[in-house]
């Protein structure tokens, strides 16, 4: 998957959003090495704008340009693993994807999708908290959460795709997109493949993270967003 990525990248990499919601294409899947098997960790993504624009493709030089200032912000959401907080055993046992998170350009959406604005581009961001068992756990947030950005994920959010190569690579690499059938590729999954491995250290602290094949981004505190599912409680009680 890693390998897809990038070559979405080249091509600048483009992600549709709806109303309802649509996931995304390609999965953000990542293989996780070195935690405490039998320590409890939360897996979550959140989105950050790129830059401070809004962009317009220009259809006869194939290329996406400056087109003013961007938007006001959309409300800020994390979306949490559905299977967090799990131990890290269960993490580490195989490939893990965010398949069931979904993009919206709504900005009343109440489903807990991630809100994007339309012709912005977004980083998405990995972050691994440890669930502390101490009750003083929130003076060791710094060293309990832990944040990575890989700089392939990056993209467009558009609500249809502009440039007629992604749109080919989407239908010839998405088994569920080909033909744009009638069929909703939003009901399916894609096999996991491996994107990128995080390693982290087996110890009750995640520093130090060290990353394979991306810089790593890290942050002292969770970002401080509105969560998108049910389980952000059993985190922020660390």
């Amino acid at each position: 998957m890693k390998a897809l990525w990038e070559e979405f990248n080249q091509l600048g990499t483009e992600m549709i959003v709806t109303k309802a919601g649509r996931r995304m294409f390609p999965t953000f899947q990542v293989k996780i090495l070195g935690m405490d098997t039998l320590a409890d960790y939360a897996l979550l993504m959140d989105f950050v704008p790129l830059d401070d624009k809004r962009y317009r493709y220009a259809f006869h030089s194939s290329a996406w340009l400056v087109a003013g200032k961007a938007d006001p912000a959309t409300p800020g959401r994390v979306h949490f693993h559905p299977d967090s907080p799990a131990k890290g055993a269960q993490w580490m046992r195989q490939i893990v994807s965010f398949d069931k998170l979904k993009l919206t350009n709504n900005l009343l959406d109440d489903n807990g999708h991630i809100i994007l604005n339309s012709m912005h581009r977004y980083q998405p961001r990995f972050h691994v908290v440890f669930v502390d068992p101490r009750k003083d756990s929130e003076r060791y947030a710094q060293e309990n959460f832990k944040s990575f950005v890989f700089t392939e994920t990056q993209f467009t959010a558009v609500t249809a795709y502009q440039n007629h190569r992604i749109t080919q690579l989407k239908i010839a690499s998405n088994p569920f997109a080909k033909g744009f059938r009638e069929s909703d590729p939003d009901s399916c999954t894609v096999s996991p493949r491996p994107l990128l491995s995080v390693p982290t250290q087996s110890r009750s602290s995640l520093s130090p993270c060290l990353l394979k094949g991306s810089p790593e981004q890290e942050k002292g505190q969770p970002p401080g967003h509105r969560h998108s599912g049910t389980r952000a409680g059993t985190v922020g009680r660390k």
